[in-house]
Formats: structure tokens, C-alpha cells, sequence
């Protein structure tokens, strides 16, 4: 079974063997509000953890999404192009949006348990 992980920045990556599978909580997806547009990154970049990955746009702001973990992009979730309403309707499900190959396993220890993100939100 595949566990999910949360970063400060409210992207989470679902890992699965050496897959993780990329997008933003739904509180971030509740913070921005209706996404506009999602931009996503080409399949095959490579990123190291907490670079910018990809983008997304909605009615209140622009915002950069970074990568939880470092990696290749293997694919990505192309219908968000056409239906970027799909963040705000499953952000931590169908509105996946990178399927990255993790470069560094051990660098999930610096992102947080859904618990450890709960409890983080409780501060802001």
C-alpha cells in the first residue's frame, strides 16, 4: 500500500516503491480556490526535492508547486489541461499530477506523516 506524505509548501506525494504520485492537499486546493489552469511539467524532466515543479493558477493567485522529492518525471496527469477544476473537486485523488521516479528514497524523512500535516495546519 502507498504512503502519502505532505510538505510545508502543501504538496503530497504518494509513494509507492520507488513511484510517487504528486499534487496539492485540499487545503491548498481550498486556499486558492477555482483553479483556472494547471501547468504541468514534460515527462522526463528531472527535478531535485523542493525545486519547482509545475504551476498552478485560479481565481486568487499564480502559485509554484514544488517537487516533495527529487526525481524524473515519468508522467503526468494531462487531464488537468482540460479540467483543472479537478483540483478542487479530488485534490488528493483524480487531480493527481506528476508520477515521479524518486532519485533519493531517504529524503522522505523530510516530508510529513498526514497526522504530522494535520497538526501543522493547526499553526497557520
Amino acid at each position: 500500500m502507498a504512503d502519502i506524505y505532505f510538505t510545508k509548501e502543501h504538496e503530497w506525494a504518494r509513494v509507492n516503491g520507488a513511484i510517487a504520485r504528486i499534487g496539492i492537499s485540499g487545503h491548498a486546493a481550498h486556499e486558492l480556490g477555482d483553479v483556472t489552469f494547471v501547468e504541468l511539467p514534460t515527462v522526463g524532466k528531472q527535478v531535485q526535492q523542493f525545486e519547482v515543479l509545475a504551476a498552478i493558477e485560479s481565481v486568487k493567485a499564480a502559485s509554484d508547486i514544488y517537487a516533495p522529492l527529487s526525481g524524473t518525471v515519468k508522467a503526468v496527469n494531462s487531464a488537468l489541461e482540460n479540467e483543472p477544476e479537478k483540483v478542487n473537486e479530488s485534490a488528493e485523488e483524480a487531480a493527481w499530477m506528476v508520477e515521479l521516479e524518486i532519485s533519493n528514497p531517504a529524503e522522505v524523512a523530510q516530508l510529513m506523516t498526514r497526522e504530522q500535516y494535520t497538526d501543522y495546519l493547526k499553526t497557520l
